[in-house]
Parts: C-alpha cells; structure tokens; sequence
C-alpha cells in the first residue's frame, strides 16, 4: 500500500515509513508564534529551566494580533514576546518595522517551504498547506515544547481525498471550495484528517486562492489541509530568499484514503455561509432573496486579505461609493501587499469608495479591535469564523463570504451577487 503525500513529509523527517495512526516525534522545520500565544509558551518554556532555544533559525514571533497594542494589556503582551525575541536574538522577529498577518507574511518571506513540517500555536496554521507542506495549530504548552526540543509528537492523521472538478466560473474562488466542502462534512466532518485537495480545479487556482483554500481546512476540523506542489506553486517561490530547500512530495496512485468527496465546480456559485456556522453555507443566489442589510463589510485576515482580494474587491468598488448606512473596513494582509496595493492605485480607489484601510493586522477577524461590532449588527466578512461573539458583541451576525460578494455587498448595503454590479 503506498502512501499519501502527508505520510511521505512524516517519513521523511524521522527516517522512516510511517502510515496513519503511528505516534511518532518529529523534528520541526519551523515553529510560528504570536502576540497572543507566544507570552504563554514563554512562560512555560521558562519555568521548565530552559535558557535557550533548540533551534533559534527555526522559530519566528510575528506581533499581528493586536499590533499596534489596543491597551494597557495588550501592550504588557507584546512587551513579553519582545524582550524574549531580543533576549535570545531572533532572526525571525516580526514587528511594526515589518509587520503582517502571519500566515501572509511567512509565506511571503520564504520562511515556510514545500515538504516541511510546521507548527503554530495559532488554528489557521494549516494555510502553509497550500505550499505542499504539513502544517497545522497547537496549544501554547505545545510550542514551548518544541522551543526546548526542536520537536514534537504527532498522530499521522489519516487522509480524506478531495477532488475538485472543473473550472471555476467568475467570482469564483478558492474560498467557495472550501466553504462548498465545509457545507457538505459539516465542522466536524474532516475531525483530525489531512484534508488532501486535488483534482484539475487546482491548477486554475492562483497561490492566493490555495492559500484560502488551506486557511480554513480547520473549520472543518482537519488537522491540516495540503496541496502538492506544481507549476504555479514553483513560480511563487522563484522570488523567495528560501530558509531551506524546498522537497517535493505527491501521494502514490494505491495511497490509502478514509475517504474520498468529488465536487463539481463547474456549477458552484459564491457561497455565503450564515450565522453562526461556516458550514452554514448557500448559494449567492439563494442569499440574495433574503435581502440581508449589512452594517460592516470587512475585507481582510489571513484568510482573504491577500493582493488577489485586493484587485477583487478594487475592480468592483472602482467609480462606486459604499451605501449610506454601511461601513466598510480592508485590511491589508502584509506590509508589502499594502505597498503594492498602493502602486496599483487600490487604496486610493478604496477610499474613494468611503472604505477604511487599516495597518495589517489580526484585530477585527477575532474581534480585538479595528471593527467591532455592536449590539445586532450584521457583517459580511472574509474571514473564516461566524461563531456567536466572534466579531464583537454576542447578539451581532457574521457572513462569510469571498472578496467578490463583500465588495458588492458595500455597495448596495445588503448581501449582493457581484455578478448583479
């Protein structure tokens, strides 16, 4: 029997074969904190008695939460991930001077590559996925483990094949399939898998939309998403100062699956996923007739607030003003694609249209700051969680939906088919 492409990473690291099921302890290509995780894993890493990190080249802090702080609180946590980064050196530091969403900005610096095996006390650890790396979220305790050893111990999960067909039609993007998927097997339905995403769609998904696609693998429950390498993934690391030399794994023909989903995208619509599930999903179509207004729009998060979201959400809100009664926030995912976002003219299009750019950040997708939502407000969002309170108070509502339906959501006040602007 052979073995899936997550298997094959496994093996690779500890030197042998490994099938699904197996515990095992594997060395760790890179170890991802935050603001709001990393002070945790620091405490624990000093009351174990550690004075030094296994592997310093190999752990990165991005501050992306709440940076620049919110409060008194927040400024006392990022002051702990601070001092911690210039105590022990780190080359992998990531704050204002350089900032970003962090599993937009790791990416974007070369610092997770193909065949890796990465870890982050953050859920949406499995994006890197997309880069045909295993990926996924920890606890806190968990990374000081591996800050200590360099490793970690794991339960290959077993893989559940997704096999995506078709083209998909205008407006359609990598983060309909996910939502389409997660509609399907519910939140719990891939529940410590490997989601393995196939079939000819991928090859017309952008880098941008394989990202999205992976990002929300979690929501479903899986352990992680992942997606091997091609083409399109090759030209994305061309420009990249890689940290290692990217390995390229793919899944044998006789590989064993828990299960295999086919689905057709050659019909799929945009999908907006209702309150207060993402598996809540229906077709744009279908959301339309419930003529839904909306108080805030939100494009932004390590979901969807890539450059790609930008050119979206910029060619629909072009010439255009946001409605009356709503609000609309965009938040670029890094630095350098707010940078780009200026160059091409998107902000000053974004302004025009009566939205507010923000500095990247974290902030409104947890309900932080930067776009919280008071009492019975409704938001349509980018982002990958519609849970009660998620975005603000616990009486509001959350939409999901690509940056497609957001944008023409802004423009009439209420959930919108793009193809009807």
């Amino acid at each position: 029997m052979g073995q899936t492409i997550t298997e094959k990473i496994f093996s690779a690291h500890i030197g042998r074969e490994v099938k699904a099921g197996e515990i095992i302890e594997c060395e760790i290509d890179m170890i991802i904190g935050n603001d709001i995780t990393t002070p945790i894993s620091i405490k624990a890493f000093r009351e174990s008695g550690a004075k030094r990190l296994a592997k310093p080249d190999n752990f990165s802090i991005v501050m992306d939460h709440f940076i620049p702080p919110k409060d008194i609180a927040s400024a006392n946590q990022a002051k702990i991930s601070r001092e911690f980064a210039y105590e022990h050196d780190l080359k992998h530091f990531f704050d204002e001077k350089d900032m970003g969403i962090e599993h937009a900005l790791l990416p974007e610096k070369g610092l997770v590559v193909p065949g890796d095996v990465i870890i982050g006390a953050d859920s949406h650890t499995c994006t890197h996925g997309a880069l045909g790396a295993f990926s996924t979220g920890m606890g806190s305790t968990d990374l000081a483990y591996a800050m200590i050893t360099g490793k970690n111990w794991f339960k290959v999960p077993e893989s559940i094949k997704v096999i995506f067909k078709g083209k998909p039609k205008e407006f359609v993007y990598g983060k309909d399939l996910i939502l389409e998927l997660i509609r399907r097997i519910g939140v719990d339905g891939a529940l410590y898998k490997a989601l393995e995403f196939t079939g000819d769609t991928i090859e017309h998904l952008s880098m941008d939309d394989r990202f999205s696609l992976c990002n929300m693998a979690i929501e479903a429950g899986a352990k992680n998403g992942i997606i091997a390498a091609d083409d399109i993934t090759k030209k994305f690391l061309e420009d990249k100062n890689l940290a290692r030399e990217p390995k390229y794994y793919y899944s044998d023909e006789d590989a064993k699956y828990v299960q295999i989903i086919e689905i057709d995208v050659n019909s799929l619509e945009p999908i907006v996923a209702y309150p207060h599930l993402p598996s809540n999903g229906i077709p744009i179509s279908e959301a339309v007739m419930d003529e839904i207004e909306v108080d805030q729009v939100f494009i932004g998060s390590c979901t969807n607030g890539r450059l790609e979201d930008l050119r979206i959400a910029a060619s629909i809100l072009k010439g255009k003003r946001v409605a009356k009664k709503t609000r609309m926030i965009i938040t670029p995912a890094t630095q350098n694609i707010l940078k780009q976002a200026e160059k091409e003219g998107l902000i000053d299009i974004f302004i025009d249209a009566g939205a507010v750019v923000s500095n990247p950040t974290c902030g409104a997708c947890l309900g932080g700051y930067m776009g919280i939502l008071g009492d019975g407000e409704r938001c349509i969002s980018t982002t990958n969680r519609n849970f009660i309170g998620r975005m603000g108070a616990r009486t509001s509502e959350v939409y999901l939906a690509n940056s497609a339906v957001a944008a023409a959501s802004a423009i009439t006040g209420k959930i919108t088919d793009p193809r009807d602007i």
